[in-house]
């Protein structure tokens, strides 16, 4: 359930109600707006049906949250939620740009990459130091390395780095580096991988996975929002259907959808559900227009070269150009484009 409290109502009285909400057994989860605050109860449903604010000092009404996802729900919170990372914003009006490469390959490869993304106006810097692969002799990464250079790439350019987190076990390292955690498809519902990095409390990337369904997504956000981790960003990468004719079907109906189902951020993955380079600036673009609070793309100075994912990756000498056109498309349907 939703207990709204009054518009001017104490701390003491917040307090209190929490306090109510807490002896039961029920958690409560607090979301302090402009004018009220709104405290979510969570819990099974018996300790949520054990609590009884109707009459307590500064409660103006209780409303019950239908949705199985209780803190992603739109009904918990009024408005967007709006995460910043090191000053780059994203949510609400604020739309981000994540682009590198698909892979960590080399020191010069990723350091050039950087600095054309930063350039070209990007907010965040992509790139995988540990990969998942289908084939297991296929290239995995460059492990610890990889991480190594994305924190020289971070401290050369400015820029915030995103990594994507597969083992548990690897958690501290990737903290050290990431200040965005990305959760790839294969692992969207890895409940035990996704409660750690909840705890850890660093904003989270989370990728829709092949065969989920857009309520299965925003379960998954639950195990990490459950653990007080608030800045959760969702990410539409394409699902698994009958055509064949590129990788995976880019589901853009997820972004309007998403955002009456939630109030978090909302991002398109282009480069994984195309597949093909020449896809990517169109479904960019049909992104944008559809609302989405972003986007995350590859891009590499040489894609012929690459060893992963060379067939999808933008060109770095045409990511500027490429940028200038979704960002046009953005502002066209009201974001802000911020530059740092």
């Amino acid at each position: 359930m939703m207990i709204v409290m009054k518009e001017g109502a104490s701390a003491e009285e917040v307090r209190a109600v929490i306090s109510r909400v807490e002896e039961t057994g029920a958690h409560a989860h607090v979301s302090t707006g402009d004018l009220t605050t709104v405290i979510g109860v969570i819990g099974d449903r018996e300790h949520v049906a054990n609590v009884a604010v109707d009459d307590a000092p500064g409660v103006d009404r209780v409303v019950p949250i239908t949705k199985p996802y209780k803190l992603a729900s739109a009904e918990l919170k009024p408005g967007r939620t709006v995460i910043d990372v090191d000053g780059r914003k994203i949510g609400g009006a604020h739309f981000m740009t994540i682009a590198g490469p698909c892979t960590v390959e080399s020191r010069e490869q990723l350091l050039d990459t950087a600095q054309v993304v930063r350039d070209a106006g990007a907010q965040l810097l992509r790139g995988g130091a540990y990969k998942p692969r289908t084939s297991p002799y296929s290239f995995q990464g460059l492990g610890d390395a990889g991480l190594r250079l994305l924190a020289e790439a971070k401290q050369e350019t400015g820029l915030p780095v995103t990594t994507e987190l597969m083992d548990v076990r690897d958690l501290d390292a990737i903290l050290e580096v990431a200040d965005v955690i990305q959760i790839g498809a294969r692992n969207m519902q890895n409940y035990t991988l996704l409660t750690e990095v909840g705890r850890s409390g660093r904003p989270t990337l989370l990728k829709r996975g092949l065969s989920s369904t857009l309520e299965e997504l925003l379960l998954a956000a639950e195990y990490l929002l459950r653990e007080g981790n608030e800045n959760v960003i969702l990410c539409e990468r394409g699902i698994r259907t009958f055509e064949t004719a590129y990788r995976y079907t880019l589901d853009l109906l997820a972004v309007p959808v998403l955002k009456e189902m939630t109030h978090l951020p909302v991002i398109v993955d282009p480069s994984h559900a195309a597949g093909r380079r020449d896809l990517v600036l169109p479904m960019s673009l049909a992104a944008a227009a559809a609302g989405a609070d972003g986007v995350i793309v590859e891009t590499h100075p040489e894609p012929e070269h690459a060893i992963c994912d060379g067939p999808q990756a933008l060109r770095a000498s045409e990511f500027a150009d490429y940028l200038r056109q979704l960002e046009a498309v953005a502002a066209l349907a009201g974001k802000e484009l911020e530059r740092v």
